[in-house]
């Protein structure tokens, strides 16, 4: 945002990939990562659903649907304008990998 040399505006950040999502949450406890991954874990155990995929990895295409592959931010001041605990994360559900992340400051 700051290269962008925008005040006010927006942020776009987005991933390339059908099995790593963007999403904004908690960023001052390091647990809430970790209990994150626990939780979409026990929500896929408890949804029951087989996934049929040739890759095996039709759960992490279903998970980025959920979360969603961007996230628009407002930009105030030349900075993002999130929230006292919030930060941006890449989820990543088939992984580790090498990711792509694109970002677009308006």
């Amino acid at each position: 945002v700051r290269e962008a040399g925008v005040d006010e505006g927006l942020c776009v950040i987005s991933s390339t990939h059908t099995t790593a999502a963007v999403t904004v949450n908690e960023d001052y406890d390091r647990d809430v990562p970790r209990d994150l991954a626990a939780a979409c874990r026990a929500f896929l155990e408890k949804l029951g659903v087989s996934f049929d995929h040739v890759e095996g990895n039709s759960d992490s295409h279903f998970l980025t649907s959920l979360f969603g592959p961007s996230q628009t931010l407002l930009v105030r001041a030349g900075e993002p304008d999130l929230g006292r605990w919030q930060g941006v994360f890449l989820a990543e559900f088939d992984g580790p990998r090498r990711r792509t992340v694109r970002v677009a400051v308006l």
